[in-house]
């Protein structure tokens, strides 16, 4: 054989097997974002927002946690709770949308909670998406876990135009984003805050991206080395983010100053500076 032709059955062979690997990635990230589909179910009444009881078990589930979102909430029993604003009136859109209809649910992630409700997105005889149909009204907010994002970017794509449209919730001050330094005045909430990042730094296995010059009194985000492995699959650095206008969603504790731990990087968005009210 000669030897330029074993070169070019080289270079075939060798870009044969790029072509491959790039298919099998690009399959890996498709799967990504795919729906199984659950089957069809009976809704016996709504709950809340974002909550279904069904007429039927389902998989040892009476009810649906609709994945993804986070309604207004109702006390539903528990005392001393008081309901957050707009919480009927998200329920009764939920229930406008379902009402008298052939619904189907398709699973994304982790399907059965803690509390044994089924974790499904919920579609009509239509293929309408109730989830997005509450987002896009401002009737519920993006609310996701890592273990269960493959509709989260499209979720976080309608809610930004129903916060810019000020829809429903978005126009109540219960709901408005808060900004770094008005963290610490909710404290052990689910809040969307603001800021600038000042500093990013990793301490032994965590990321702290710092909002102040007094990381031990200023608002920060955390983040462990599972959640920093997210970030790696998406080639993004979390140090990277330093000097960076983002807007963060999670439970408010205290850490040194308030905190949020991010678990997946859909948490976190990159705010334009032009655009920083959307």
């Amino acid at each position: 054989m000669k030897l330029p032709t074993f070169r070019l059955l080289l270079c075939i062979v060798w870009c044969g097997a790029l072509f491959m690997s790039a298919a099998v990635e690009a399959k890996k990230r498709s799967s990504v974002n795919r729906l199984v589909d659950g089957g069809k179910i009976i809704v016996k009444n709504v709950v809340d927002g974002d909550t279904v009881r069904l007429r039927k078990l389902v998989n040892t589930a009476r009810e649906i946690r609709l994945v993804g979102i986070q309604a207004p909430k109702l006390p539903l029993g528990r005392k001393g709770f008081k309901a957050w604003p707009l919480a009927k009136e998200s329920k009764r859109a939920l229930e406008k949308l379902i009402r008298r209809k052939k619904l189907r649910i398709k699973y994304g992630g982790r399907r059965q909670d803690r509390h044994r409700r089924l974790l499904a997105h919920l579609y009509d005889k239509d293929n309408n998406w109730i989830q997005g149909e509450l987002l896009r009204l401002g009737m519920a907010r993006v609310y996701s876990f890592p273990d269960n994002r493959s509709q989260i970017a499209a979720m976080l794509k309608i809610e930004r135009k129903a916060r810019k449209a000020k829809r429903g919730i978005w126009d109540h001050s219960f709901y408005e984003i808060r900004t770094d330094e008005e963290a610490e005045e909710h404290i052990g909430t689910f809040q969307l805050v603001q800021g600038r990042i000042a500093s990013a730094a990793k301490v032994r296995t965590r990321v702290y991206l710092n909002f102040g010059k007094n990381w031990r009194k200023d608002f920060t985000i955390m983040l462990r080395s599972r959640a920093r492995r997210y970030f790696r699959k998406i080639r993004i650095d979390p140090l990277g983010l330093k000097g960076k206008t983002v807007l963060v969603r999670g439970w408010l504790r205290k850490g040194n100053g308030p905190m949020i731990e991010v678990t997946h990087p859909e948490q976190i968005e990159v705010i334009k500076e032009k655009n920083r009210n959307d």
